[in-house]
């Protein structure tokens, strides 16, 4: 049977039931359709594309037209899961009227259900601006790539009260602007579970333990098509690179060989018909 599309109300809906929120990120069509059929409920097109797809070196240089370009790709193969559009570094930081302005690129161009943006209490007023313009926001905190030379480094955040004071105020804030769910990376599962619990909003850890209301991962990740590095909370679930590997080693050897193609991957003519050419 076919599923129906998720909703915000849906998501909100499982946290109070004690369910789990899946997320996953996916950035092209052929990924969007597959974590599609498997049931995600919420599927992100981060802008950790840049790493896994565009070979940057961070997150930073990653532009607005290439994650709208992004965004319909998965818009295209998702049917069912919530999609949400990251927002990259610099589309939402310059002034509030550039923040609603992009953020509104991601739902009217791209075909997205809501945007995702990094940032704590001093992000709250963009998050409040860009929700009071009828635009779902997912907020960030902890680990925010994006400003991750500020935070020394991708390194865990919240481990003292003072830092982890300021995540749980941060959280408060980003809910009571209107934030509709929280994604919290790399903190400590207490922390975590603290914050989880305080919210009436869902959260999503990644790198913050069991206790969130969701889990979400990098599809590069689970999958072990990534390989520059694999991050402490990773569980990647099959190593599909290597595989790929050997049927790219295969193919080549036997091109070189002569084997590839066979009879059975040609097309016939008439040897008669060639003697009218």
């Amino acid at each position: 049977m076919e599923r129906k599309k998720v909703t915000i109300a849906e998501l909100k809906q499982k946290k109070a039931a004690g369910e789990k929120i899946t997320m996953m990120t996916a950035y092209d069509y052929p990924t969007a359709v597959m974590v599609d059929q498997a049931g995600i409920d919420a599927v992100l097109i981060g802008d950790s594309l840049g790493m896994v797809m565009l070979g940057y070196d961070s997150t930073v240089p990653v532009t607005m037209d290439e994650m709208i370009h992004h965004c319909k790709a998965v818009r295209r193969g998702t049917k069912a899961g919530f999609i949400i559009g990251d927002m990259p570094f610099m589309s939402y930081q310059v002034s509030v009227e550039k923040a609603v302005e992009n953020a509104g690129r991601f739902i009217k161009e791209a075909g997205c259900d809501s945007v995702k943006l990094e940032g704590g209490t001093e992000m709250a007023h963009v998050v409040n601006a860009i929700v009071k313009a009828g635009i779902p926001v997912c907020a960030h905190i902890g680990l925010t790539p994006q400003t991750a030379t500020m935070l020394s480094g991708f390194k865990v955040q919240g481990k003292d009260a003072e830092s982890a004071r300021k995540l749980v105020q941060s959280a408060g804030a980003l809910e009571d602007a209107g934030a509709f769910m929280i994604v919290m990376e790399c903190i400590p599962s207490l922390l975590a579970a603290k914050i989880t619990k305080e919210l009436h909003i869902p959260t999503i850890g990644i790198g913050a333990g069991k206790d969130c209301d969701g889990q979400v991962l990098v599809y590069h990740d689970l999958t072990g098509l990534f390989e520059r590095f694999t991050p402490k909370f990773v569980k990647q679930y099959v190593n599909l690179s290597s595989y790929i590997k050997e049927a790219l080693m295969q193919f080549k050897a036997e091109v070189e060989n002569g084997v590839f193609p066979g009879p059975e991957h040609a097309f016939s003519m008439d040897e008669k018909e060639v003697d009218k050419i």
